[in-house]
């Protein structure tokens, strides 16, 4: 049993708790920092005591759970994430005896939404561990209000840029979903690294095949022409080159709509399920093209169905990248290209 340093937080800021051995029981919690009060604190250590000794937390991964606090006095949302101090990791080896401190970080929130948000959050916190010394100087100056303002950085970009954008945020969707090049200029960090953010979120990255991402991503980056700017040196952003849809532009008024609650989580679950249309409409597309190949009436209904989807232009370009190596359906994708165009 070593007890060992801990970092801990609460209520829309940081919380955390050290654990020498995470799969046994043979471990201590030590606070490091929290802002819940006493009473919450107390069962927040308990939630994550339990979590440890069943060995439920992995290094590195974040999860969340629903967990009961007396205040406020309902379940909030808890995302907590076991990690090892970097640089102590890097130096410790067999024979140098050297004991690893583990540390828990945990971020409450409204509800459990911020389920939608992990991948963001997992970030936040390798940043952190990248970063992380214990000296009460780095503590105070740069530790504590890095987890205090989790909330802030991780979760609320999207908004900010949907407020920011407004109407001319169906052209960032659009640049998303095509993977045109954007250049921000005259833009102050924080908005530079919310348009990128926001950008990689709207992507499709992850959810269609690597290759066909990688392929579009080149021969967008070859069209030179093609590169979005945004001028950020005015109170309103100015885009220079964008294109837009008319998928692209319902889609941006259902964020415009949604700005009126002023809810990050909703703004992240419009997002989501943006993407899931364009995937849908990508396998309906893909699923039409392989009828066609031998069927001249499900060759139209590929056309009928590029023309009122509203997002023809771009679906066409990514099924003519994924169907490059198959002579039928690249036949169809020309002929498909030819009425468009007509």
């Amino acid at each position: 049993r070593c007890s060992q340093q801990g970092a801990g937080g609460g209520d829309g800021s940081p919380g955390s708790a050290a654990a020498e051995t995470p799969s046994g029981e043979d471990f201590s919690l030590s606070l490091l920092d929290t802002n819940l009060p006493a009473e919450a604190e107390t069962e927040l250590r308990s939630f994550i005591s339990k979590r440890l000794t069943k060995g439920a937390l992995f290094e590195g991964m974040g999860n969340v759970a629903s967990v009961g606090l007396s205040i406020p006095e309902y379940k909030v949302g808890c995302y907590y994430c076991r990690f090892q101090q970097e640089n102590i990791l890097e130096m410790a080896t067999p024979e140098s005896d050297i004991s690893v401190p583990e540390y828990v970080v945990c971020f409450l929130g409204g509800s459990e939404k911020e389920d939608t948000f992990r991948l963001e959050l997992d970030k936040y916190i390798q940043s952190l561990k990248i970063n992380l010394d214990l000296e009460q100087k780095s503590l105070e100056t740069y530790i504590n209000p890095y987890l205090r303002s989790w909330f802030e950085n991780a979760i609320c970009p999207i908004q900010r840029v949907v407020q920011l954008f407004q109407e001319k945020l169906a052209f960032l969707l659009h640049a998303a979903l095509s993977y045109t090049p954007v250049e921000v200029k005259n833009a102050d960090e924080r908005t530079e690294k919310d348009i990128s953010r926001f950008l990689a979120a709207a992507s499709l990255q992850g959810l269609v095949q690597e290759g066909t991402m990688t392929s579009l991503c080149i021969a967008m980056t070859e069209e030179q022409h093609k590169s979005m700017v945004i001028d950020c040196s005015g109170p309103l952003p100015q885009l220079h080159n964008a294109g837009s849809n008319r998928f692209c532009e319902d889609w941006m008024h259902a964020f415009v709509n949604g700005a009126e609650g002023g809810n990050p989580f909703l703004f992240r679950q419009i997002l989501e399920n943006f993407k899931l249309k364009a995937i849908q409409d990508i396998n309906n597309l893909k699923r039409f093209i392989r009828q066609a190949e031998m069927n001249h009436y499900a060759l139209f209904k590929c056309y009928l169905f590029l023309k009122n989807c509203g997002s023809g232009d771009i679906l066409l370009r990514i099924v003519k990248v994924e169907h490059a190596e198959m002579p039928e359906a690249r036949n169809v994708v020309t002929v498909l290209e030819e009425f468009m165009r007509e």
